[in-house]
């Protein structure tokens, strides 16, 4: 009972010493709010990027493995290795669909080799910004497009290089508002494609990246860019043959891409699960890094805290001495300075906690698309830190004071 009715007492004499001077105080805490607000800021920014970009990944399903030249992640510059690999060959897609007997869809995917941005016009509408993709009928088949109006392209419109396409939804809207886009032609780089689909907005999206797609059929993609050569392979395997599936797709392509027994892959295997995973590694070492800085800051905090209860305990010598003349023990005097700390940087996480959401809330103005939301490990462990930085640079400023002899401290003027 008395330690609660010293401990309630104490806290009170903190709070009062705090209202007592208040800008002091609030100087004192910047360091402690600007570090802690940033940990809890970053701590928000990072969980809702995390959750858009595995909501993205995982929507291709749990059956979905991408094939790709260079890694899908990379932490680090790609090596010369890396860097000179072989462009994938509509072959090597050819040999996967052939072989592979656990993979239920195999589709080559196309990217134009354009330096610029490829604009997509109707009438006089455009879109700047066009998204564009040439894939097989498999493509749709594995569920990774959703039809929203008309249909996917057919595999013979695809064989015999059939100018159509389907576009996504935002891409509807800027060229076709209200009119109904089923059947227009659009006109891209020149060449005239007709619409036969339009596309459901993803469900997940990178930030506030809008849905400009254009997928149109491979060869035809072919026929319109000539030069395009940056090519992937998707595939999605039979239910519970993922990793027979991912062990044929190796073998089948070290076959094809002549790579010896003793040499390692050219090329880039992952599972929607397996980016998940290499995509966490880079926000993690993001986070440390955002961590070690912010921990300068509540450094500087602290040793502004110290430095004001250091002043503090000259200021309050006279009274250190009274309390000490009335039988007040070294260790009352101890968790008096220390609760002062301990509720000056207390009150610092908190003003951070709120500094923090406001950075979150910026972030959600700006990416609308981004789940930003302040985690409440982030909330929770902001708030004990700035409340242990306040006890361990305390503890100096209390040990003095409980260190002063009272006969001296009742003379000091």
């Amino acid at each position: 009972m008395n330690f609660f009715l010293s401990f309630k007492n104490n806290t009170m004499l903190a709070f009062d010493t705090i209202r007592t001077h208040k800008l002091r105080s609030m100087l004192t805490m910047l360091g402690v709010i600007m570090g802690t607000g940033t940990i809890i800021g970053v701590g928000a920014i990072l969980t809702g990027f995390d959750g858009a970009v595995t909501g993205i990944l995982k929507s291709f399903g749990p059956n979905s493995i991408f094939v790709l030249r260079e890694p899908a992640f990379q932490t680090t510059d790609l090596t010369p290795e890396e860097r000179s690999r072989k462009m994938f060959i509509y072959p090597n897609v050819a040999a996967v669909r052939e072989k592979c007997s656990a993979c239920a869809h195999v589709s080559a995917m196309l990217w134009p080799n354009n330096r610029g941005p490829i604009v997509t016009k109707y009438k006089g509408n455009a879109v700047y910004q066009t998204d564009l993709r040439g894939v097989e009928e498999s493509f749709a088949e594995s569920g990774q497009v959703d039809i929203e109006k008309g249909r996917f392209f057919s595999e013979f419109e695809d064989h015999h290089r059939a100018s159509v396409a389907v576009i996504g939804a935002d891409a509807v809207k800027s060229l076709f508002g209200s009119e109904e886009p089923l059947g227009k032609y659009i006109n891209m780089d020149g060449q005239q494609l007709q619409v036969v689909g339009t596309l459901r907005r993803p469900s997940a999206s990178f930030f506030e990246s809008s849905d400009n797609r254009v997928i149109m059929p491979f060869f035809t993609m072919e026929k319109v860019y000539p030069n395009a050569k940056d090519m992937a392979i998707t595939v999605t395997a039979f239910d519970q043959s993922l990793p027979q599936a991912l062990d044929q797709i190796r073998t089948i392509l070290r076959i094809e891409r002549r790579v010896p027994v003793n040499k390692p892959e050219d090329f880039a295997v992952s599972t929607a699960d397996q980016m998940v995973e290499q995509f966490r590694q880079i926000t993690a070492v993001t986070f440390l890094v955002m961590i070690v800085l912010s921990s300068i800051g509540l450094l500087v905090g602290g040793i502004g805290v110290m430095n004001i209860m250091l002043v503090s305990v000259t200021e309050r010598t006279r009274e250190i001495g009274v309390r000490k003349a009335i039988g007040a023990r070294r260790s009352d005097i101890v968790v008096q300075f220390l609760l002062e700390a301990a509720v000056l940087t207390g009150l610092g996480g908190i003003i951070g906690l709120f500094f923090g959401w406001l950075i979150s809330l910026a972030a959600k103005l700006v990416f609308s698309s981004l789940p930003t939301a302040v985690p409440a490990w982030a909330a929770i462990s902001g708030i004990v830190v700035s409340v242990a930085v306040g006890l361990f640079f305390g503890i100096w400023p209390a040990s003095k004071a409980a260190k002063l002899d009272p006969v001296v401290a009742l003379r000091h003027e």
